[in-house]
Parts: structure tokens; C-alpha cells; sequence
């Protein structure tokens, strides 16, 4: 469920657009009064938004943003405020020139097929050329075998399972991981081409069938760069509430906030699953997310965040 929350009464897009203008004039900025707005909005109304805001003032709303903003609150503003296909093939783009090649296996595993292919198109309108293109010249080897086809493969979204197959392909999961044929055709396959519905079936048969989560097996815990993206491939795709839920823990238990992470799953789980999130996170942290973030952040990058997962202030 979606922790963003939308006033009864919504303004305007003439109104939301003058409001924000005004948030930019006089001697300082109105952070307080860009939350009040931006932070209670959905995407469509966020675009109405933006093109009121073009065809009033003549001026990209983005820019505007990025001009009077700074830091931390910055980016989530940005990040937040941009179409969530936008979002992603932004984000998808950073990742290829970082090597982030998590947080493409992120996209690809936790996105709908139809939200992925928006993304895709997206990107392409963007960078003129394909997020494939792109992952397989920044990538090699078998991180490049796996999140090519991660990336470009159309998955069935629909609940229909062949449980024969699932019982199958659950052996011959097992039996190359037991060999450490992490990177073999048949897993790789597996991953990529299954509906997320068919995959999880598999799962739950290698589980029953073999004693172990898989995610046991492949090596938890190892630093193998190749492991890890399978992992967080496997839970994004079957899991995604948990593998937030570990992408948030790492970001707010660890010495110094990773403000990337906590940006980028608030602000692309707010309007999806963030509430789902925050409760697999109370259940085990046993401290609320909003509670958490208040501990590990503050100013106005912890208003907007806690605003996102839907706290009013």
C-alpha cells in the first residue's frame, strides 16, 4: 500500500503552480510551503503541475528546484517531483555510470513489466539509446549475463502457475547451486524469463523440497559482486517489501546515513508500497520507519521524508 497522502480538497494546478512561485521569491525559500505541496501530490498531479508551471512562468519547474534547493532535500525534492518512468531511467542511468549495478537489478525485479517498459521508454527518450544498450557497455561477464536479460525481458505479470515446472526448475536451482554454478544458463534463465507468480512457486518448492531459502544457499553474506546482485535480484522480484526493508535497515543502522538509499526508496515507494514497507520494518526493527528516520536525519530533507511515508506533521 501506498503511504502518500492526498488531501480531500486538492488545488489546482494554476493554484499549486503560484504557490511554488511564491515558494521561490523574496529573501529566502519556503521549503516548509514546497513540502506542503510537492509531498501531497500524486505523480499525474505532479505533471499537471510542472506544465501549468512551463506554461505560466516559461520556466522548467525542475530547474526552478534545482536553483533554490541544496543537499539532501535537493535531491529527494527532485527525484520525488520527477514522472516515476523519468525517476527510473534517471536512476538507471546514474547506476551504469557508478557501476550501481544493484540498483539496476532493483528496477528491473521490483517494477511491474509495464512500469519497467516505461522506464525503458523513458530512458530511451532521454539518452537516446537503450537502458540495454547502456547496462551491456558498462557491465562484463557474468553480471552483464544476468542484468541484460533483467532488464530486457517482458515478464507475464498474471497469477497462472505450472507447478510441475515449478517443482523442475526447483531442482535445477538446487543442483547448480549446490555445485556453485552460480552463473549457469539455466539459473540465469530461470531468474530472468519466470513470471514473478511462477518464480515464487519455484521457491516455495526449493524450500519445502530442500530445507533452505535459497537465499541461504547462495552465499548470504558473501561480498561477491556477481552473489549480491543475484540475491537482490531474486528477493526484489519475489520479496520486494523485504529487500526494502534490508536496503532501509543498512541505510539507517549503519555509521553515517546512506542518504542515497533512504532518498531513493522513499521517493519511489511512496506512491507503491511504502506503508507495506514501514510495517516489515517496525516487525523487525521493532522501531517505527518514520521514528527511525527522525533519529538519522533531520531539517527539511526529514520533513519531506516522513511527509512521503505519510505522517502529518
Amino acid at each position: 500500500m501506498a503511504s502518500l497522502k492526498i488531501p480531500a480538497q486538492v488545488p489546482s494546478p494554476s493554484d499549486d503552480s503560484e504557490q511554488l512561485r511564491k515558494a521561490f521569491q523574496g529573501w529566502g525559500t519556503n521549503e516548509g510551503l514546497i513540502i506542503s505541496i510537492l509531498a501531497h501530490r500524486n505523480a499525474a498531479q505532479r505533471k499537471l503541475i510542472r506544465e501549468t508551471y512551463a506554461q505560466t512562468h516559461g520556466e522548467d519547474l525542475l530547474k526552478d528546484l534545482d536553483k533554490e534547493l541544496s543537499s539532501d532535500f535537493e535531491k529527494v525534492v527532485l527525484l520525488w517531483t520527477l514522472d516515476p518512468a523519468e525517476r527510473d531511467a534517471f536512476l538507471a542511468n546514474q547506476a551504469t555510470k557508478t557501476s550501481g549495478n544493484s540498483i539496476i537489478a532493483e528496477i528491473a525485479s521490483t517494477r511491474s513489466s509495464l512500469d519497467l517498459l516505461k522506464a525503458k521508454q523513458a530512458y530511451h527518450a532521454r539518452f537516446k539509446k537503450s537502458l540495454e544498450e547502456d547496462v551491456a557497455q558498462h557491465t562484463s561477464g557474468d553480471i552483464r549475463r544476468l542484468l541484460v536479460p533483467l532488464v530486457g525481458i517482458l515478464r507475464y505479470e498474471g497469477d497462472e502457475v505450472n507447478m510441475t515446472l515449478a517443482k523442475s526448475e526447483a531442482k535445477v536451482l538446487h543442483e547448480k547451486i549446490a555445485e556453485k554454478a552460480y552463473n549457469d544458463e539455466d539459473l540465469i534463465r530461470i531468474v530472468t524469463t519466470r513470471s514473478k507468480a511462477q518464480l515464487n512457486a519455484t521457491l516455495n518448492h526449493y524450500n519445502n523440497d530442500f530445507g533452505n531459502d535459497i537465499d541461504k544457499d547462495l552465499e548470504n553474506g558473501s561480498e561477491d559482486q556477481y552473489l549480491k546482485i543475484l540475491r537482490a535480484a531474486i528477493k526484489g522480484l519475489t520479496y520486494p517489501e523485504k529487500y526494502f526493508e534490508e536496503l532501509l535497515r543498512l541505510a539507517l543502522n549503519k555509521m553515517g546515513t546512506d542518504e542515497n538509499a533512504l532518498t531513493r526508496v522513499v521517493s519511489t515507494r511512496a506512491e507503491v508500497d511504502l506503508q507495506r514497507i514501514a510495517e516489515e520494518y517496525q516487525k523487525r526493527n521493532s522501531v517505527p520507519l518514520d521514528r527511525a528516520i527522525d533519529n538519522d536525519t533531520s531539517g527539511d530533507y526529514q520533513k519531506i521524508l516522513v511527509a512521503l511515508l505519510g505522517r502529518d506533521e
